[in-house]
């Protein structure tokens, strides 16, 4: 009998310290009556001791922690560890603007996504929803007003946006991404040699057609630098052209209806397409130029665009495709082989080292450089020469990336 009024006294109690944390403090001052018998005594002492213990393993407490952490509402959060006092430090904030929605920036996305766990700062990821730079300039002041310490961004008019990001640059830590805007007062640039890049992508077109022929060139934009320069570097690999000291885009090729013939090859034309009317301007361009010979597309969703539209009209394979990027699209036509290949940049680095650079900037550190070249690639679909990569082997690192 003693012995079941015992155990449910210990239940009893241990109910009432589950609803009410302090109770085992109010419990540990009790007054016993003055004349209590061994058994209540014994009882008091073991209840506590199985409420201490309760405590500090029952819940996976530290017991050098206090225990009853209360908020402002006076209700007891005893399950949450309490940082010890003066070490709660308020994490980095920075934020990392696109210049739309694309495939190649959920790879950035997930480089930012592992920069945030390994570096310890938070990040906005924000992706205007088509290619504006009006959106993207507010996203940028909203951001701004919002409180965040610095931006990575990709300009998506970098001439006409100078004057803008000067003013940004004046309030917080600010540096580009993917294309350039030499011209501000951006503290670094994270990205590649797009004129070098370009040229690569013009040996890939000097493979598709060794006999030369008439080349179409699609790309989303030419306001930005990285297009200019893209662009004028295939060209100026097809026509045999040395490499100028200096990259001026004034002194490109940039009348996009002009016919360039060098003899061998023909750039017959430059259209722009973007995501939305890929497919269907290379649609366009098959019909419209049968002297086609190749189809070269220079962003992203571009090379998706022409096999789409290639495939539909039933002459993939008759038409060479060169790309840009590593949509799932172009990577599989690679694999296939009705794609000869395509120029990779590495976004996943665009948007992790863009991390490291800003948290340094914030720490007070000095940047030893201020153009962080991430190298281009070639990924083809079997890898013979310096520089190619094979396209199983590069999806399969891709993927993995992606899935964090």
């Amino acid at each position: 009998m003693r012995e079941r009024w015992a155990h449910s006294v210990v239940v009893s109690h241990l109910s009432k310290f589950q609803s009410n944390p302090n109770y085992l403090k109010n419990l540990s001052i009790m007054k016993l009556p003055a004349k209590k018998s061994f058994l209540r005594s014994s009882i008091h002492l073991v209840l506590v001791y199985a409420l201490t213990l309760f405590v500090s393993c029952g819940k996976g407490g530290d017991s050098s922690e206090e225990s009853n952490n209360t908020d402002a509402n006076g209700s007891a959060e005893w399950w949450q560890k309490k940082e010890p006092q003066g070490t709660d430090k308020k994490k980095l904030q920075i934020a990392f603007v696109t210049n739309q929605i694309a495939d190649f920036w959920n790879i950035a996305k997930a480089g930012c996504r592992d920069a945030s766990k390994d570096l310890g700062v938070e990040i906005e990821v924000k992706m205007p929803p088509e290619r504006s730079a009006t959106l993207q300039k507010q996203i940028v002041e909203d951001l701004v007003n919002s409180g965040i310490q610095g931006i990575a961004i990709s300009p998506l008019d970098a001439d006409n946006q100078t004057a803008w990001l000067n003013s940004i640059a004046e309030k917080l830590h600010l540096i580009t991404h993917d294309s350039d805007a030499p011209q501000s007062n951006r503290k670094a640039y994270v990205g590649m040699d797009n004129y070098k890049a370009g040229r690569m992508c013009g040996q890939l077109v000097k493979e598709a057609l060794p006999d030369g022929g008439g080349v179409i060139l699609f790309i989303g934009g030419m306001g930005q630098d990285n297009s200019k320069h893209r662009r004028q570097g295939v060209i100026d690999e097809l026509f045999d052209r040395k490499r100028p000291e200096k990259l001026d885009t004034n002194n490109y090729d940039l009348d996009l209806e002009k016919v360039l013939d060098s003899g061998k090859y023909q750039i017959i034309r430059t259209i722009l397409a973007d995501g939305q009317n890929a497919k269907a301007k290379a649609a366009d361009a098959i019909n419209a130029y049968p002297e086609m010979k190749a189809m070269v597309g220079l962003f992203e969703y571009n090379p998706p665009g022409c096999y789409k539209a290639l495939e539909q009209a039933e002459k993939l394979g008759e038409i060479k495709i060169i790309g840009f990027d590593e949509n799932d699209v172009t990577l599989q036509g690679i694999k296939d082989g009705t794609i000869t290949g395509t120029i990779v940049q590495d976004p996943y680095q665009y948007g992790y080292q863009s991390a490291v650079i800003l948290k340094s900037l914030l720490e007070g550190k000095k940047l030893e450089q201020a153009f962080i070249d991430i190298p281009p690639r070639k990924v083809v679909r079997k890898a013979t020469k310096e520089g190619e990569v094979d396209v199983d082997e590069y999806w399969a690192d891709l993927k993995a990336k992606k899935a964090g």
